[in-house]
């Protein structure tokens, strides 16, 4: 069981989602969701990974620009690039919503 807080964010889709399939064959999908936030002028970023089933359904309905929602959990993923050591931090989603209104984010 994950340790991490339930979150929730919504915004739109920054690219098309990529998906990809681990050496045991599990499917991962990823993709970059922009949040505009009240009485900010930029979108704050975030990293989204979604995995299994989920993640291949991701891939046919998402498109740049779509406005979804998001619940999961924040992690921080560690790796090294080019020999420095990075760390970068996902959006893990348990659930991913279209809204049903046409006036997502205007207003």
């Amino acid at each position: 069981m994950n340790s991490n807080p339930a979150v929730t964010v919504f915004g739109r889709l920054g690219a098309d989602p990529e998906l990809k399939y681990t050496q045991s064959l599990k499917a991962v999908c990823s993709f970059s969701l922009a949040e505009q936030l009240p009485g900010e002028v930029t979108p704050r970023w975030h990293r989204i990974v979604v995995w299994g089933k989920q993640a291949e359904t991701c891939k046919v309905q998402l498109a740049k620009g779509r406005p979804v929602f998001v619940q999961g959990q924040m992690n921080t993923r560690q790796f090294v690039l080019n020999g420095e050591a990075k760390s970068q931090v996902e959006l893990t989603a348990d659930f991913i919503g279209i809204p049903l209104t046409k006036d997502f984010g205007n207003g």
